[in-house]
């Protein structure tokens, strides 16, 4: 990759993966895409190029890859699960009528396409436990309908035009960095900052139920090292299972305690997040992606809980 852009750069993921993209490769080659409303600010404004790239537009998105002369996009563009419940004709136009219009631009200008997947692409009917690379993917929401649908299209793109594209099924991501903004996992960061600031958390997620998750920073390295990583080892590419922990809310609760002694949590269940939680899988089988680009996560539930404690304490101050 010589020149990339990221689309999204100012979202959860966005606005942390566009500022490693420059710690690698320089702030000058990684353009920070955003849409109108949604400008970078501070680091990310001052660190490198900044571009009006907004994913239903492929005319908008065409001048800005011609213009930087891009080769790379990492395409982040999307609602995030429980939003996109609210908001399914929304959640299709960004997340796949975008899409089509960035495998467009990419097929066009010869860029590699880098556009996450989800555990929210696996439904009721998956296997729960250890989750296969290859399974069935039937989710009853819009979010894991259209992420299905990125990881179908973007293997089109690649067998048919010879795109190269790539993806990981991300677990639930927990940052310090960027508040969450409406995903079903998001209990698992805002329990952390209510530990933090002292507050009694109100868990939205019943006791027992378990979903995959990950710290920012090995998320990050996923995206990169996937991109990164030779296509001749690539049996997979859209999209590759990777997982760093699993857990229940009680799970990460009691890792906090052993910080944060007098912090209380008691449950108040939501029933759409819970409903979308059973949905998904416990735990995910990520022996592809070791397999094939070497994956390896660097942060177990332990390491992930005192970070996260020591960063947003000073943080928040």
């Amino acid at each position: 990759m010589k020149n990339i852009l990221v689309i999204g750069s100012t979202g959860q993921i966005g606005s942390e993966l566009t500022t490693e993209l420059r710690r690698t490769y320089g702030g000058d080659h990684v353009v920070a895409g955003y849409i109108p409303g949604a400008e970078p600010k501070g680091e990310l404004a001052a660190g490198g190029p900044s571009a009006i790239a907004d994913v239903t537009s492929g005319e908008q998105l065409a001048e800005v890859v011609k213009k930087y002369q891009i080769d790379a996009i990492y395409n982040l563009a999307a609602l995030l699960s429980v939003v996109a419940e609210q908001k399914p004709r929304l959640a299709w136009k960004i997340g796949i009528d975008g899409l089509w219009n960035v495998l467009e631009v990419a097929r066009e200008n010869k860029c590699a396409v880098f556009t996450p997947s989800s555990i929210g692409s696996f439904g009721p009917s998956t296997p729960h436990e250890l989750t296969p690379q290859d399974t069935v993917q039937r989710p009853k929401t819009i979010y894991g309908v259209s992420k299905v649908t990125t990881e179908l299209l973007s293997d089109y793109y690649y067998l048919k035009y010879g795109v190269d594209t790539r993806s990981v099924r991300f677990p639930g991501l927990i940052s310090y960095v960027t508040p969450p903004g409406g995903g079903t996992t998001d209990y698992a960061v805002d329990i952390f900052y209510a530990a933090v600031r002292g507050e009694k958390f109100i868990c939205p997620i019943a006791k027992g139920t378990r979903m995959d998750m990950m710290y920012m920073p090995d998320g990050l390295r996923a995206a990169i090292e996937l991109m990164e990583a030779n296509p001749d080892k690539l049996i997979h590419r859209n999209g590759f299972n990777v997982t760093a922990m699993s857990f229940p809310p009680e799970k990460i609760y009691a890792e906090i305690r052993k910080w944060k002694p007098d912090f209380k949590m008691e449950y108040q269940v939501d029933p759409l997040k819970q409903a979308i939680a059973e949905s998904w899988p416990d735990s995910l089988d990520d022996s592809a992606a070791r397999e094939e680009w070497g994956w390896r996560p660097n942060f177990g539930i332990g390491a992930m809980t005192r970070d996260m404690l020591e960063k947003l304490t000073e943080k928040l101050g």
